[in-house]
């Protein structure tokens, strides 16, 4: 196999495809190439305008994981990172306060709105900022596409008796960073997702992959919406290419970040199980050949075999890249063998 495809979301997808690419260069995964090319579609409905600046959270994730300038302790954006700007916005008052940018990842934001004001669609402002970040590393083994070049927003509806409706919708950013998920979501709305278009590469990257993998990444507001894109649930279940999950949920719960509140949101059971039904097999009308859960959830596989799905059990906890290799050479072996 020279051609893998992978639909991330940020921190958990960025860190599957450490693992992943540090499988790839040691020859780790059965059947797939050294020098294959890893082609992955992040999720842009996480993006939001701040202080005039467009940000996109999952692709800079991914960029700076992959390009070596992450902050590995939060996770997200960049490493020895300062905060005078946002300490000096708040200084005046300015809205807001609950969403930081650090003076370093300043400097992205500034650059991809200049391009966009330009007229740069971002799939093209990804591939220049890319050439920083990825091509000294990485060369041509990897590309980063959005999964779309619309703007496309979550927002989530919480419960709210202020309002006379007694909820109201707030942006995914605000639900995650200032009320960090504390809160039920009572549902999840992608505004602009229905009318928006694949980006450039995205298709071909599904149609012509040997192998596509979707990573545990948050089943609803990271693979979910790049699926509900127009055209990419359609290419996932058309490609000649096996498509394997790695789920998130382990234990019965999320091991970072907010799947279980998600899930919950759209009535879907929180478990390895109920994420593997949910996404469907390709048998079925959904989108999966294979599906692996962790050792703790093997119980989940008598359902998941009798959906049609494969499915085995094995350690899916990401401690190190060769920790995380070995999980996705699992995924490999499951729907390939």
């Amino acid at each position: 196999m020279r051609a893998l495809t992978v639909l991330s979301g940020g921190m958990g997808g960025a860190r599957f495809l450490q693992g992943l690419l540090h499988g790839v260069r040691e020859g780790l995964l059965p059947g797939v190439d050294r020098d294959a090319v890893v082609t992955v579609v992040a999720n842009t409905a996480d993006d939001i305008w701040v202080h005039g600046l467009k940000v996109c959270p999952d692709l800079d994730t991914v960029m700076y994981t992959l390009g070596e300038g992450i902050d590995p302790e939060r996770g997200w954006g960049r490493r020895e990172e300062t905060w005078s700007v946002k300490e000096e916005l708040a200084a005046y008052g300015v809205e807001p306060t609950w969403f930081g940018l650090g003076d370093r990842d300043v400097a992205t934001h500034l650059v991809r709105t200049q391009m966009l004001e330009a007229g740069y669609p971002l799939s093209a402002i990804t591939t220049a900022l890319c050439r920083r970040w990825l091509e000294p590393t990485l060369g041509e083994g990897l590309r980063l596409l959005p999964m779309t070049d619309d703007r496309v927003e979550t927002h989530v509806v919480v419960a709210d008796p202020d309002e006379p409706s007694g909820r109201r919708a707030i942006h995914f950013q605000e639900y995650w960073v200032r009320l960090r998920a504390s809160v039920p979501a009572e549902t999840v709305v992608v505004v602009g997702l229905d009318q928006s278009t694949p980006g450039p590469g995205v298709l071909e990257a599904i149609g012509e992959a040997d192998l596509v993998v979707l990573p545990p990444s948050n089943p609803v507001v990271s693979v979910g919406t790049i699926l509900g894109v127009p055209g990419i649930r359609d290419a996932l279940r058309a490609t000649a290419a096996p498509v394997v999950g790695l789920s998130p949920i382990v234990g019965g719960t999320h091991v970072r970040g907010m799947a279980e509140q998600m899930l919950r949101s759209i009535g879907v059971e929180v478990s390895a199980r109920g994420v593997g039904l949910h996404y469907g097999a390709r048998s079925a009308a959904g989108v999966l050949d294979g599906w692996l859960v962790d050792s703790r959830d093997a119980d989940a596989l008598p359902a998941l075999h009798e959906a049609g799905l494969a499915g085995t059990a094995v350690p899916l906890m990401m401690s190190d890249p060769a920790a995380t290799a070995a999980m996705a050479a699992a995924a490999v072996d499951l729907v390939t063998r």
